[in-house]
């Protein structure tokens, strides 16, 4: 038997500490979840997807009577960057979501299914896609989707 220890590198940062870029990708995402059709769940997700050339991609979550089809706010985002900017190599996406009582204070990360959508980005653009996720405690920072779906299915495994 052999054991493998899988390690990450999250960076954690107040958001006075990011970038400029990166804080107004952050607060384009804070932004976003004004547009959230979150009626049921009250919780509001809204994602800022920066692309190779510069431009900026928004998405909310956007919720349904019938709860399997709604679709998260990182995906709102990537699918909208597809369908208008398919030529545009994705770099960056900040998330950030609210609740009744405001900004949540831990960041929120994006769920299975978008993690697997972003990694798939990655693929096909042969680069990673940093994510900031913002709480009002702090930015976490994690540099590719890989490194939050260590064991990823893509293309290749199928090979």
């Amino acid at each position: 038997m052999k054991d493998i220890r899988l390690q990450i590198n999250i960076r954690h940062y107040q958001l006075e500490e990011l970038a400029e870029e990166d804080r107004k990708l952050v607060e384009m995402a804070v932004k976003a979840t004004d547009n959230s059709n979150a009626k049921y769940s009250h919780f509001r997700v809204g994602a800022a997807l920066l692309l190779a050339d510069g431009s900026v991609v928004i998405g909310a979550n956007q919720e349904n009577a019938v709860f399997p089809l709604g679709l998260c706010a990182e995906r709102t985002a990537i699918f909208a960057a597809q369908a208008q900017r398919p030529d545009q190599a994705m770099v960056k996406i900040a998330v950030a979501a609210r609740n009744e009582n405001g900004l949540v204070k831990v960041p929120v990360t994006p769920c299975g299914s978008c993690r697997q959508v972003i990694l798939e980005m990655e693929d096909r653009y042969k680069n990673s896609i940093q994510m900031l996720l913002y709480g009002t405690d702090g930015v976490l920072v994690v540099n590719s989707a890989r490194d939050m779906l260590p064991l990823c299915f893509l293309d290749d495994s199928m090979k």
